[in-house]
């Protein structure tokens, strides 16, 4: 009995999260209110206060949620292939081709919701992706691909700041500074991982 409730309970909040990341990325955190939300997930104003604490709180969730579900459409299959090189040209076309459903993140990454942007980069989703990014340097300095004396878990932060703020420059100022200078971002990434013969 506890296991439904509690996949009962799953379920509204997940309602709750898809509701609040469709309302503030098209409202805004000011113009949404969390009655609004509920209403949107059709369930009553009080349940998403059994989840969350407060409408900021509630924000940061579905902003984490959004940005988690983006890095899965647009990462995962990339950088699950040992040996392939090609993600490190690929990853940022494929987070930018992601976000057009992300409403959320496209609206924090556009500079639209400034108190949300400094805090975006510590979203527990972003730190999963840096994690997932050193596995994957991880992964190619064993097959010989990169430098050994590089610090994998450094660079794999590193990496994810590099993607975060091209994300943002291609939200707010076009894919043509992407198209432009990607490239240039990748060799020098390149150059500074790659192995030597």
């Amino acid at each position: 009995m506890g296991a439904a409730t509690t996949s009962k309970g799953e379920i509204s909040r997940q309602a709750i999260l898809g509701a609040a990341v469709r309302r503030f990325g098209s409202n805004g955190y000011r113009s949404s209110s969390v009655a609004d939300i509920a209403r949107d997930a059709d369930v009553s104003g009080s349940l998403a206060y059994a989840y969350f604490d407060n409408k900021e709180d509630l924000f940061l969730a579905a902003l984490d949620h959004d940005v988690a579900t983006l890095i899965q459409e647009g990462v995962s299959t990339i950088l699950e292939t040992p040996g392939d090189q090609s993600w490190r040209d690929t990853l940022i076309f494929s987070l930018v081709s992601a976000l057009d459903d992300h409403p959320l993140a496209r609206r924090v990454l556009a500079g639209l919701e400034p108190r949300a942007t400094g805090r975006m980069i510590e979203l527990p989703a972003l730190n999963e992706l840096r994690k997932a990014m050193a596995d994957r340097l991880r992964s190619d300095q064993e097959l010989g691909l990169i430098r050994t004396d590089i610090d994998l878990e450094s660079m794999g932060r590193g990496i994810v700041s590099i993607y975060v703020s091209m994300l943002m420059a291609v939200v707010q100022f076009g894919n043509e500074g992407i198209e432009a200078y990607g490239p240039d971002v990748m060799n020098v990434l390149g150059a500074a991982i790659d192995a030597t013969d």
